[in-house]
């Protein structure tokens, strides 16, 4: 009788209910909360096993007042999570790219004014063994982040950013932040990453880029000083060993 009671509307609802867990799952994922995430589905689960299907009133009850203080105790405690994945919401990605499609000579010719000189500069820099990090704004603002460092507020250029990440410069060490076409700050601290799956053999600067994709929906760019290579980080993922036309494609892609 169930399976003729079946109709669209279950469909839909059934696979938004999906997508829901799907998105959260990640979202707890790239923010190194997953077992939080498995232990409130956990939750929810006995929750709906006692109340709708055993139908046990006292525990049910107990299970009711816990899930409603519960909800506010999460949005307290991820709230940053929370902020980051209604701004991720909001910036309604897949439209902004269908009207770049539209309008992309224009803006084409723009970004692309933009991105070569960071790609120019990342290979020259990887040929010389330049450590460098170097991260780009996207929808989520960045002014924490820009005001731990130096304020710059110049186009981008390529000999700026070598000199910038140059051994010498005081500002070498710290990262660089891109924001409107214009670099606006260098030397900026950036939060670390504690997820115990980044390879070894990757250093401070890797796990702070991943910590800042994990932390935000930028995307960060990094020059390995030991090995040269060129990296780049987003979604809390990392893309290793990129050559120029990689870089370049990643960058006019995700901008």
């Amino acid at each position: 009788m169930f399976f003729f009671d079946f109709g669209i509307k279950d469909f839909i609802d059934i696979l938004l209910v999906a997508l829901l867990l799907y998105y959260t799952y990640k979202l707890m994922k790239a923010s190194g909360s997953i077992n939080v995430f498995t232990g409130i589905l956990v939750f929810v689960l006995l929750w709906l096993v006692v109340s709708q299907v055993l139908e046990m009133k006292l525990l049910g009850s107990i299970f009711d007042q816990l899930v409603r203080v519960g909800v506010i105790a999460l949005i307290v405690l991820f709230q940053e999570d929370i902020r980051r994945f209604l701004l991720t919401l909001g910036s309604q990605r897949h439209i902004r790219r269908l009207v770049r499609f539209f309008a992309k000579d224009k803006q084409g010719d723009a970004k692309h004014e933009e991105i070569m000189p960071i790609v120019m500069a990342c290979v020259s820099m990887g040929r010389q063994k330049v450590g460098a990090l170097i991260v780009m704004e996207r929808n989520m603002p960045l002014e924490e982040i820009i005001h731990t460092g130096e304020v710059i507020n110049a186009n981008i250029n390529q000999r700026l950013i070598e000199n910038i990440f140059f051994k010498n410069s005081p500002l070498h060490d710290g990262a660089m932040i891109i924001s409107k076409g214009r670099i606006c700050a260098a030397g900026c601290i950036l939060p670390v990453s504690h997820n115990w799956d980044i390879p070894k053999e990757l250093g401070l600067r890797h796990r702070s880029a991943l910590g800042i994709s994990q932390a935000s929906d930028a995307l960060a760019v990094i020059v390995s000083e030991e090995t040269g290579s060129i990296s780049v980080a987003y979604e809390g993922a990392f893309h290793l060993q990129l050559s120029a036309e990689e870089l370049e494609r990643l960058l006019a892609k995700e901008r």
